[in-house]
């Protein structure tokens, strides 16, 4: 076969070639599964370790976002804040599925540190025990009135250090922030006992 008819052939065999590709790869990509608190929390640990091997938690928000459906104890971002000792700092990353925007991306993103005293708030990782998909079921057998009159209200969590026990504790919060939540639970995030409602 010389060179001319090698190209004369070469359309009908990329045509060929593409009419057995994998069937798989026509199928559309699989959207975004949102992630529970704790798995946000240890996948941003790593690179906070990398930052300050002491680093410990101080916090972790959930972030709702529009482009990954929310489910029980599941959400498509999280912020996750350590604090050093050693270096007087405290450092956030976002953990995200999706990408939403220029500075929420999909993937585990750092922010820049910012200065941080000692003030007894930020504890071992180890102490959390209890993931959000638990203390929101927690949440749900004490606060099961308060839902059936508000079904649609979405729901956020926020892990800190108790204000009144020395344990961390998730607060499943009925609105789109702390702040302007009327209505949460606390949960021992250590041990997944009810602690209180606050309303």
């Amino acid at each position: 076969m010389n060179r001319r008819e090698l190209f004369a052939l070469t359309p009908a065999a990329l045509l060929l070639s593409a009419c057995g590709s994998d069937p798989e790869e026509k199928v559309a990509a699989k959207p975004a599964e949102p992630i529970t608190g704790l798995r946000a929390l240890y996948q941003a640990y790593g690179m906070a370790r990398s930052w300050a091997p002491d680093a410990k938690v101080l916090h972790v928000s959930s972030i709702d976002i529009a482009q990954v459906k929310a489910q029980p104890g599941k959400l498509g971002a999280w912020q996750v804040t350590f604090a050093s000792e050693s270096k007087a700092q405290k450092r956030a990353w976002v953990a995200c599925v999706f990408d939403v925007s220029v500075t929420l991306r999909k993937g585990i993103f750092p922010e820049s540190p910012s200065n941080w005293s000692d003030d007894h708030r930020a504890f071992l990782i180890a102490a959390a025990q209890i993931d959000t998909e638990k203390a929101l079921e927690v949440a749900l057998q004490h606060g099961a009135e308060y839902v059936k009159k508000h079904p649609t209200m979405p729901i956020a969590y926020y892990l800190e250090m108790g204000r009144n026990i020395n344990l961390p504790v998730w607060r499943v919060i009925w609105g789109e922030s702390v702040g302007t939540s009327t209505f949460s639970i606390l949960v021992d995030a250590t041990t997944g006992t009810y602690l209180s409602t606050q309303s």
